[in-house]
């Protein structure tokens, strides 16, 4: 019988690449946490309604990428594809506005979309999102691309571009969408499909096109940000005034455009030049005015999200993972009597919060010591028949080199004074 395999694009995190998951969501929280954000969980399946009129029905990822089905009652349901559009419905839902303490979120999970897998970008991925609403500040939108620098610098990496762009609220793009569409119509012959079609519906798309050719058209193409409309370009002025004050660089983008219909004024990505065609690590921007289109009241907000696969992957290629020191313990036996006394010894210091290891395989101690040191026991106890007799225990120090023997009723309260875990 054929072994049943994985779905493509949906993989497994083995045990020797948890510990970058750890390092990585032990980093985002704590700064996260020292921002102010508090923790919001969110369901995995959604109404597909929700994404449809949050992302943007002409988008690629409504078009082509969501996991949609039918539930019994022939309602649609959707894996979730992002998690902006989630935090904002539990924040409506749950009347969250009524907490003044209660504006910045975060997140931490996996992320669905219907697409080819690629390096560091597959089907079933893993996002850390912030949000915050209420808050309409250029201030805000320069304190969140501060606070990514940090995360990554709090990571050890480097060779990270941060860009930005405004794409201006809707009353000055209302008149851009315009000559852009007039742009388009007149190079229909040189636009991909998918592109002529959305010149209606969505041109702006056309500048997150991924075809050669519809590239080359918008190289030409008139550029949002020349249009904006006095307040918001005041708006991105100060954005960038405050991440000058910052000491946080950045570049201007004016064909940056990110792939949902939500955001107004101020974009932004984090990009690579070492994962490929797939360069943005994470990005976000502002979305004044989602809330309120999906029922809840006109609060601004602002967003973002990174790809954890993706930054794993940046980080093994340049940095180690921090060193942590030797910890818990391992239970080395030698003979039937002591392997059952040391048994009950393991489940003991387990009960009172010690990690322990123990070998049931009857090997040699030579071979349980090098499990212990493989393992990255701080201590090994060794219990064998002269121990038993003696009621004692060799307590071997595996990062001091020493050895001594302690009473086999006090070792629990010998490691809780030596503070050991």
């Amino acid at each position: 019988m054929e072994a049943i395999q994985a779905i493509k694009g949906m993989n497994d995190v083995l045990p020797a690449q948890a510990p970058w998951w750890r390092h990585v969501e032990r980093t985002a929280r704590s700064l996260l946490e020292d921002f102010g954000y508090l923790e919001l969980r969110i369901p995995v399946v959604e109404y597909t309604d929700l994404f449809a009129r949050s992302i943007g029905e002409s988008t690629d990822i409504v078009e082509k990428e969501m996991y949609t089905f039918p539930d019994r009652k022939d309602r649609l349901l959707t894996l979730r594809p992002e998690a902006t559009a989630s935090m904002v419905r539990a924040f409506i839902q749950h009347n969250l506005q009524g907490d003044p303490l209660a504006r910045k979120f975060y997140f931490l999970g996996p992320m669905f979309r219907h697409e080819r897998p690629q390096k560091g970008r597959y089907r079933q991925f893993h996002q850390i999102d912030a949000e915050v609403f209420g808050e309409d500040s250029p201030r805000v939108d320069a304190e969140i691309m501060y606070m990514l620098r940090l995360f990554l610098e709090r990571l050890g990496l480097s060779g990270v571009v941060l860009r930005i762009n405004s794409l201006g609220c809707p009353q000055c793009r209302r008149l851009y969408r315009r000559d852009l569409q007039e742009f388009l119509e007149a190079r229909l012959d040189r636009l991909c499909p998918d592109c002529a079609r959305r010149r209606h519906t969505n041109p702006l798309r056309s500048f997150d096109c991924k075809a050669e050719r519809c590239g080359e058209v918008m190289r030409e193409a008139p550029l949002l940000l020349d249009s904006v409309c006095p307040p918001c370009a005041e708006h991105f002025q100060r954005v960038q005034g405050h991440l000058k004050e910052l000491e946080t660089p950045c570049e201007v983008d004016p064909c940056m455009v990110r792939g949902l219909d939500y955001y107004v004024r101020t974009t932004f990505e984090i990009v690579t030049d070492r994962l490929g065609a797939q360069d943005a690590v994470g990005g976000g921007g502002r979305y004044d005015g989602l809330m309120r289109d999906l029922g809840g009241p006109d609060l601004p907000g602002i967003g973002f999200a990174i790809g954890m696969e993706r930054l794993i992957l940046l980080l093994q290629q340049e940095s180690a993972l921090p060193e942590t020191e030797a910890d818990g313990v391992y239970v080395a036996v030698l003979g039937e009597k002591a392997a059952d006394r040391g048994f009950l010894l393991a489940q003991q210091l387990r009960k009172s919060g010690i990690r322990t290891r123990m070998d049931y395989e009857s090997r040699s101690l030579k071979s349980q010591m090098r499990r212990a040191d493989k393992w990255g026991a701080r201590y090994v106890l060794i219990l064998g028949e002269n121990e038993l007799a003696s009621g004692e225990i060799q307590w071997r120090d595996m990062a001091r080199k020493t050895q001594e023997m302690v009473k086999l009723d006090t070792v629990t309260e010998v490691l809780r004074a030596r503070g050991r875990r």
